[in-house]
């Protein structure tokens, strides 16, 4: 371990910017008790007809009639016989069942990579009740997103509609189709709680622009799309925060569409998604906002990874120095929080030159950073 580097992973580490959230649907936990919850739907009831239809808005059960179809059951059987500490579920004798979502009539599924993570044998049970053999074409441990793919023939598909994540807003109702506790297809329903939350992938790093929403989302919901009014997919579920086993408290996460859509490309060519890599940690709490004066703010780097291209630029951390350096810009953006240094990163890609301006003692500096490619986990020092 390097200068306390592994601590940090508990806190966020390098942009990880840990929420209190566990992974959905590895499996059916013991002992715990099936509920069946009923809700209201927030969709097309709060407008007239002409209203919903002059928006495109449709019902919740429209939705389910036209979408449910595309979504599948996902097994996944692996060598692994327990959870991870993130892992919301025990996993059944090997076993990870989820859910997941048609995107083209050539066979291909979205799901998340935690769920297929180490499988040995994948199998998909669509609307009909065929079960099919699934590989996977490829994963990103990074976003949680897996592409899967089944042999067409035979099957009646049923691809859902790819929407857009940066055209909701907070209080858009949302729609989850899902198979929690191994109750296959179970809609739920919701809103847009918040945009641009950050949440942990199973690589230790954070996943930006996550949506949350308070639609009841339980194991079982993981890989399941999270869809708009319109019933286009705006996110694909992936953690929800639980104070037990038993469930969610009314707060779920979904890996944007956007985001998915930007690394198809990749997974589909078997090709490895990289992404752009600072290797800084700052924290996500009040104080790493550091105050300079004159209105000025900025960001104080905690860690900083000692192989990673912010150490090799000469950018100190508090492990370094007495206070650490403070980041005012990344890229010429204004920064005030890690998701920010995260959202300019993420902008770019492995190799890129950006300017880092940073307050060190009181002066003013700016050093060019050459942005490495983000290592498969959080380095471990």
């Amino acid at each position: 371990m390097k200068n306390g580097f592994l601590p940090m992973l508990a806190a966020g580490l390098l942009g990880g910017g840990v929420t209190a959230a566990a992974l959905l649907g590895t499996g059916a936990a013991g002992d715990r008790v099936t509920r069946t919850v009923v809700e209201t739907s927030s969709l097309g009831t709060s407008a007239s007809p002409a209203a919903a239809a002059r928006d495109g808005a449709l019902t919740a059960r429209e939705i389910y009639e036209r979408d449910a179809p595309g979504v599948v059951f996902v097994r996944a059987r692996s060598l692994q016989s327990g959870s991870s500490s993130l892992d919301l579920s025990q996993r059944e004798a090997g076993v990870a069942s989820a859910a997941g979502f048609v995107i083209d009539e050539e066979g291909r599924l979205l799901t998340n990579a935690h769920v297929v993570s180490g499988a040995t044998d994948i199998r998909v049970t669509f609307s009909g009740g065929k079960t099919v053999s699934a590989r996977v074409l490829g994963k990103d441990e990074q976003t949680d997103l897996a592409l899967l793919r089944v042999e067409p023939e035979g099957l009646h598909l049923h691809p859902l509609a790819l929407g857009s994540s940066s055209a909701i807003d907070v209080g858009d109702p949302t729609v989850s189709i899902g198979n929690p506790s191994g109750l296959d297809r179970t809609l739920t329903t919701g809103v847009v709680s918040a945009k641009q939350r950050r949440i942990t992938a199973p690589s230790g790093f954070s996943v930006s622009n996550v949506i949350q929403t308070d639609g009841v989302l339980t194991p079982g919901n993981a890989g399941g799309p999270l869809l708009d009014a319109t019933g286009h997919v705006v996110g694909v579920n992936s953690q929800i925060v639980a104070e037990s086993q038993q469930g969610a408290v009314g707060l779920g996460f979904a890996v944007p569409i956007d985001t998915a859509k930007a690394i198809l490309p990749a997974l589909q060519a078997h090709r490895s998604v990289t992404h752009a890599y600072l290797g800084i940690n700052a924290g996500d709490g009040p104080e790493a906002l550091v105050s300079l004066g004159s209105g000025r703010t900025g960001v104080r780097v905690r860690e900083c990874d000692p192989d990673g291209p912010a150490a090799r630029a000469g950018i100190l951390a508090d492990g370094n120095v007495a206070s650490g350096d403070v980041i005012l810009s990344v890229d010429g953006e204004a920064v005030r929080s890690m998701a920010d240094i995260d959202d300019v990163v993420s902008r770019h890609r492995p190799g890129d030159g950006i300017p880092v301006e940073l307050s060190r003692d009181g002066s003013r500096l700016t050093v060019q950073v050459q942005l490495g490619e983000r290592p498969a986990s959080v380095p471990m020092g």
